[in-house]
Order: C-alpha cells, then sequence, then structure tokens
C-alpha cells in the first residue's frame, strides 16, 4: 500500500511538471513551444524516483501512462500526442530493460527518450498548425495566435531545443542522482 501511494504521489508530480509546462504559454508562445527543453530538470528527480520503487517494467508506462489518460479524458491528446508519447514510453522502457531495470546505467540511459515527453504534447502546433492556431482563437487572448506564428515557423529554433534537451536532460539526471542519493543507492 505504502508503495502504491508513493507511485501516485510520482504521477502526480510528473502530471505537474506537464500542467508548469503547457501553462507557460500564458507567458508567451515560445514558453510553450520550448518547455520540453528545460522541463527534464524537474521529471529527472520524478522519473529518477520512480525507477527506485518500479526496479522493473513499468516506471516510464506509469508516468507517461497516467498523463495520457488524464489528457485524453480531458480532450488535450491528440493523435500526435498519443503517438509520441507511446514512441517515447516503449524507448524509455526497451532502454531501461535492455541496460538493466535495476541499474543506474538502465535509468540514465532510459531517460534520454523520457526526457522528450512534453515535446510529444506540444508538437501538436507542427502537426496540426491550423487547429491550434483556431483553438487558440477561442482560449487565449485576443493576438496569441498571431504571437503563435513566428514560433510555430522557427523550424530552427525548435531542432535547438530539441537538441538542447539530451545535455539538459544529462544534468537533470546528475542532480537528481546527487539529490536523491539515498534512494539512488539501491541502483547498482
Amino acid at each position: 500500500m505504502k508503495t502504491a501511494f508513493k507511485i501516485i504521489l510520482a504521477a502526480f508530480a510528473f502530471l505537474a511538471t506537464f500542467i508548469l509546462g503547457a501553462t507557460s504559454g500564458i507567458i508567451h508562445p515560445a514558453c510553450y513551444a520550448y518547455a520540453g527543453a528545460v522541463l527534464p530538470l524537474l521529471t529527472a528527480f520524478v522519473y529518477l524516483y520512480t525507477c527506485t520503487i518500479i526496479r522493473g517494467f513499468g516506471a516510464a508506462t506509469i508516468l507517461n501512462g497516467f498523463v495520457a489518460v488524464l489528457f485524453m479524458v480531458a480532450g488535450e491528446a491528440d493523435e500526435a500526442y498519443i503517438i509520441g508519447i507511446v514512441i517515447l514510453t516503449a524507448l524509455a522502457e526497451i532502454i531501461r530493460k535492455a541496460n538493466g531495470y535495476d541499474t543506474l546505467k538502465g535509468v540514465r540511459w532510459s531517460f534520454m527518450p523520457f526526457a522528450f515527453s512534453f515535446f510529444a504534447y506540444s508538437a501538436h502546433w507542427w502537426t496540426d498548425t491550423k487547429g491550434s492556431l483556431a483553438a487558440a482563437v477561442e482560449e487565449m487572448p485576443a493576438g496569441y495566435d498571431q504571437l503563435m506564428v513566428p514560433v510555430i515557423d522557427n523550424i530552427p529554433m525548435l531542432i535547438v531545443a530539441l537538441v538542447l534537451t539530451i545535455p539538459v536532460a544529462i544534468l537533470a539526471m546528475r542532480i537528481a542522482e546527487r539529490v536523491l542519493k539515498k534512494q539512488t543507492v539501491v541502483l547498482k
């Protein structure tokens, strides 16, 4: 029972990072579009903690699955998100299995695809630009859609954000390992 509570708590913490990333768009559309590059600084802690509890298959699946199910219920999950999150989750689980479920190496390497999870959510801007702009007209303040256009059209910046996610994820995992030293000890 205590383990289940810890996993549920981790899932809600992971959901909070998604909500933080999604609401960052209130500041500016670029914040929403590129938040995925810095969110690993938070998600690394949740992922590492969850992996120390779930010493086999399921850490990435539970975290991403929890968010995906809630987003589907809320009508926030589109095709791009579902496909992206399934691929990233499967990669994380496969990599962790290949490198050892109970090893720090397995957690570190599996975090690389997992770190891109928020980009699966924000991908709709590039896979359904017309629909995203229409939704912005309905949901956001007047003129927000016009602020989105240059962000969406700036593909080089998207590539930079995607590439930047890798060193941020590596740094984030190293920081999480140091902070969660007590939990990390259980991994080889």
